[in-house]
């Protein structure tokens, strides 16, 4: 029964680590809040292996417990007294990874996953009962492996079923996919389903539009004349912040192009990292405020610099430190590596004006957009918010 749990469980991290690397903007069921998230630590540099999802692992693991208990029921009887020893020791390399991934999840990067935890579960359950049983000796375990193999070849049910269930393993490795381009954001909203007629996606969409409140944020910042001012609470060390902005990138250069000076992009800092926010106290992003920092002091140098550092910080984010990024730093900005640290102090203090603001609102997760005083928490698919931004800019035009 445990080993079926925690099937269970592991196969449902691995569709959900599919829909994510198929989809970057699927929203899991467990991804509660920015504590309690299964979507952090799939995305997290400790979710997978050589590209292969740790979850994927945990089904070949309980798949084998699985195996191991037919065998223990219907094998041959002189190999049901070897299957002990095979479950102490298959038991406790599940538990040692268990242990290890509950380690990175729970003080690395602070963050509960909902399944993973019913995976700790059941292995630790799985490795108290094979420890209650009577074994042989671990070192006559390499004669019988070789042995049991022999009764394996001779028995057609549990060697097509052995076979069936490694192939389907090795499939599932193989036809993993890549994860996506972030520039190929998937065209879902969490804000507004798509219509199911296309000829009446836009009248839909400025339907939904025009019933959403507007809120007053309260912040100066140098918009000149644009008519539509977006507002991104942001946090350089967040997977889908990285996604939405080289999704919407695109965008803003479009209308750059043909409106000049129309549309305006302000970044609110709000690093979800508890050495600068009080308001995350276990923020899993140890280095968003490093980074928030950097891209501020690289934008004293000039704009092509502050772009530059950002486009770094968002594709380096498994990766990023503070080391790191103080040398990324002094590379973009052609500055000592240690600018970082000199000014940190100094700079550091904008970063939590920004989150006092986010504080106030309040932001519940990161990214969060506010299109002229329209509040976003979830984001909208690109098509969609090219079609905001295209609505706002009517409504400002139209007398």
């Amino acid at each position: 029964m445990l080993a079926l749990v925690g099937l269970a469980a592991a196969a449902s991290s691995s569709y959900m680590h599919f829909q994510l690397v198929s989809d970057p903007s699927y929203t899991s069921f467990c991804d509660i809040n920015e504590t309690v998230s299964c979507t952090q630590l799939y995305q997290s540099r400790y979710g997978s292996v050589a590209g292969v999802p740790v979850a994927l692992g945990g089904v070949f693991w309980f798949g084998v417990v699985l195996l191991l208990a037919v065998a223990d029921a219907r094998g041959a009887t002189a190999s049901r007294e070897h299957v002990a020893a095979y479950f102490v020791v298959w038991s406790t390399v599940g538990l040692s990874v268990a242990m290890y991934m509950a380690y990175a999840s729970f003080y690395v990067l602070q963050t509960f996953c909902l399944l993973c935890g019913i995976v700790y579960v059941t292995v630790v359950g799985i490795f108290l009962l094979s420890g209650s049983r009577g074994a042989i000796p671990l070192r006559t375990l390499p004669a019988t492996i070789f042995h049991d193999l022999g009764q394996l070849v001779r028995r057609p049910v549990g060697l097509v079923t052995t076979a069936a269930f490694l192939g389907t393993m090795a499939l599932a490795v193989v036809r993993f996919p890549e994860p996506q381009p972030l520039a190929g954001l998937a065209e879902s909203s969490a804000n507004v389903a798509p219509p199911a007629s296309p000829e009446n996606e836009r009248s839909e969409f400025a339907r939904f539009w025009t019933t959403q409140p507007r809120i007053e944020l309260g912040i100066e910042s140098e918009t000149g004349a644009a008519s539509v001012v977006v507002y991104k609470f942001n946090d350089y060390q967040c997977p889908a912040c990285a996604q939405t902005h080289f999704a919407y990138d695109p965008i803003f250069a479009k209308y750059e192009s043909s409106n000049p000076g129309s549309v305006r992009l302000v970044i609110v800092d709000f690093p979800l990292d508890p050495d600068c926010n009080d308001e995350t106290p276990s923020g899993p992003h140890g280095s968003a405020c490093e980074a928030a920092v950097a891209v501020r002091l690289a934008r004293e140098v000039g704009a092509e610099e502050g772009r530059r550092m950002e486009r770094w910080l968002y594709s380096n984010q498994e990766t990023m430190t503070a080391d790191s990024i103080a040398q990324a730093l002094g590379e973009i900005a052609s500055a000592d590596d240690d600018l970082l640290a000199t000014r940190y102090d100094e700079i550091v203090e904008h970063v939590r004006s920004d989150i006092a603001t986010g504080a106030a609102l309040p932001v519940e997760g990161t990214p969060t957009y506010v299109i002229n005083g329209i509040l976003l928490r979830d984001g909208l698919s690109p098509r969609f918010f090219d079609q905001a931004i295209a609505l706002e800019l009517q409504r400002a035009t139209t007398p």
